[in-house]
């Protein structure tokens, strides 16, 4: 899984996203007690350029900032994903805001597709 995070990690740049924050999902929650040991990382990542493209159409944007992507192994397998940017702004009824999160979500699913 870290091989897979790594690779995204320089997939991410090649878009100019940066990763602000890496979060183990599961050492957290066995850190607070809690049974659950399968391995979970969540990434929030950003590109500058474009965080000020969507805040300069709608500040209401911030409530989905930054991006989340989310690493986890299942039955042994290592997956990834991300909640699609344009389901997140779709409910804000905004045709250009849809049109930057289609791009932005094309970007990002490029990431995770390189590192599959």
């Amino acid at each position: 899984m870290n091989e897979t995070i790594e690779r995204l990690e320089e997939s991410l740049k090649q878009e100019g996203f940066g990763v602000l924050w890496q979060f183990s999902v599961t050492e957290k929650l066995q850190e607070k007690g809690l049974d659950f040991s399968t391995p979970m990382v969540i990434l929030e990542v950003c590109n500058p350029q474009e965080a000020a493209r969507v805040l300069n159409e709608n500040l209401l944007v911030g409530y989905f900032l930054p991006c989340k992507l989310v690493v986890y192994q299942e039955n042994g397998t290592t997956k990834i994903g991300m909640p699609k940017p344009t389901m997140l702004v779709g409910m804000m009824n905004d045709p250009a805001l849809k049109e930057i999160a289609a791009d932005i979500e094309k970007r990002l699913a490029a990431c995770l597709d390189r590192c599959r």
